[in-house]
């Protein structure tokens, strides 16, 4: 009988919840780390988090050279929101040098394009929230050669750098490649990667239900974890 209900590799812990919640990561197994990948960095967007999950329980060992993030923001995943519990949009919390104070606006619903934004606050400070500071001292710890934030609904992979991987991605799940999401995104974690060199690939997943995007997403993450062409990227 198929065994994949459970994950089978033990995670590590980097921090705590606002509300307590572990924060937990599932190391490489070389001790090496060239990708990490983070979802559910918006409580809003459970997919990111359902998918890594079912690619890690498609695995017969521990990723060798990569890094996963199930939850960034495990109190937003549970109370269902986008920022985390004290409200704060932890892509907005990073920080870069065009983070800003004032809270920024998104959309409630991504079809409704003329309608008020939802206002979502960005912090104190830069890094004012325990998940933001302590995904900034696992990157730290880990030295990723690049990072891929999986997120939704926007369909396409946003990469500034242009990048071989990026290019990789985007065409393995016949998404469109961008430079720029098109829109301000202050204190965001590709803002803050791009002035430090780091590569940041965001994974924008379609407009899908969680039984759409499995049979598609989670082989092409399976591959990605288990290196092969990726690995040489």
């Amino acid at each position: 009988m198929n065994r994949r209900s459970a994950l089978p590799f033990e995670l590590e812990e980097f921090g705590r919840s606002r509300m307590g919640a572990a924060l937990r990561f599932l190391a490489p197994a070389s001790g090496r780390c060239r990708t990490l990948v983070v979802a559910g960095v918006h409580g809003e967007e459970p997919e990111t988090t359902v998918i890594l999950s079912r690619a890690l329980r498609c695995l017969e060992a521990v990723p060798k050279s990569a890094a996963c993030v199930l939850a960034a923001n495990p109190d937003g995943l549970f109370l269902g929101t986008r920022g985390n519990a004290a409200g704060v949009d932890l892509n907005r919390n990073f920080p870069s040098s065009n983070w800003q104070p004032d809270p920024v606006g998104y959309r409630w619903h991504i079809d409704e394009p003329d309608a008020e934004p939802v206002e979502i606050r960005t912090g104190n400070e830069p890094a004012s929230e325990p998940e933001s500071r302590a995904l900034l001292d696992l990157i730290e710890r880990l030295q990723p050669e690049r990072v891929i934030a999986l997120h939704a609904p926007l369909s396409c992979v946003d990469d500034p750098d242009d990048s071989a991987a990026g290019r990789w991605l985007a065409e393995r799940a016949g998404l469109p490649l961008v430079t720029e999401i098109g829109y301000p995104t202050p204190g965001s974690m590709g803002s803050w990667a791009m002035e430090r060199g780091l590569s940041w690939i965001t994974w924008e997943f379609p407009k899908q239900s969680m039984e759409d995007l499995s049979p598609a997403y989670v082989p092409l993450l399976v591959e990605m974890l288990t290196g092969g062409e990726f690995e040489s990227l």
